[in-house]
């Protein structure tokens, strides 16, 4: 596959893949959640590799899903199909970054939000830079309950999930650190050299212990109920989209529905 809307790259041992829509705030298209799949399955059969950085270009991590792309790639879908369609495209994608066998680091810069905030915090570990800010604000911009996969209250604790979700407010790299879900907060021009420092540092160790230690890492998460919950909510997400609420907002019209989500997400 050529890549339109990321980039892949193998430095040392580390793969770099970085959202590259830059002009869109990394926006998350259909194309560019496929791409970073293949560039993932690239990733994990590469033996080279020991660990991958998720970051994106330009000025932002990401804005989260690309509101116009599925609004006209998903057009006429009903509730089942839009389900089947999310299943593999959003709650898939963000289970594969969970599941990867090696080691995942998110780079995160300026905005890190709903479907962007999903990504990186599938990730094993998360370095800001001082520049970013986490947010999901979907249940005020959409009138649906959070993004598709409900990783808040295990990155955050369950007091900080739910308020960073009822009140659809954004987070400072500060005080996502302090809330336990960031790794590292550093100046923005050291995050690149910052973040692939750690990387490379984590995948000089061997390569069979350091995945073996992450499936027990990972088990340990699904013991106490990880993959339980976040199935359950996807389903919920989707009742919320046949709601009144949802359909009077989007029957409001698409570039409203744009404008109050970039509002809410602090014009991202």
């Amino acid at each position: 596959m050529e890549y339109q809307d990321i980039t892949y790259e193998v430095v040392g041992a580390v793969a770099r893949i970085c959202h590259n829509r830059p002009a869109k705030a990394n926006a998350e298209s259909e194309r560019l959640l496929a791409e970073m799949d293949d560039a993932l399955q690239r990733a994990k059969t590469d033996d080279r590799v020991g660990a991958v950085i998720i970051g994106g270009t330009g000025k932002h991590f990401s804005s989260g899903h690309d509101l116009t792309d599925p609004l006209s790639t998903r057009r006429g879908l009903n509730t089942e199909r839009a389900w089947v369609w999310e299943t593999e495209r959003y709650l898939g994608n963000a289970m594969r970054i969970w599941d990867f066998p090696k080691p995942t680091i998110a780079q995160v810069q300026g905005a890190c939000v709903a479907g962007g905030f999903m990504v990186a915090n599938m990730c094993d570990l998360v370095v800001a830079a001082d520049d970013a800010f986490f947010s999901d604000p979907v249940n005020h911009s959409l009138g649906v309950a959070a993004v598709e996969v409900l990783v808040h209250p295990w990155v955050l604790g369950l007091r900080k999930a739910k308020e960073l979700l009822f009140t659809g407010q954004r987070i400072s790299a500060t005080e996502a650190r302090e809330w336990g879900m960031v790794n590292h907060v550093v100046p923005r021009a050291e995050l690149e050299a910052f973040t692939l420092e750690l990387a490379q540092r984590i995948a000089a160790a061997p390569p069979m212990s350091t995945q073996m230690l992450k499936r027990s890492l990972n088990r340990t998460a699904d013991m106490m109920g990880f993959r339980t919950s976040v199935m359950a909510h996807f389903d919920t997400h989707h009742v919320t989209h046949s709601t009144d609420e949802h359909k009077a907002i989007m029957d409001a019209g698409r570039e409203r529905t744009i404008q109050s989500a970039k509002k809410v997400q602090g014009d991202a």
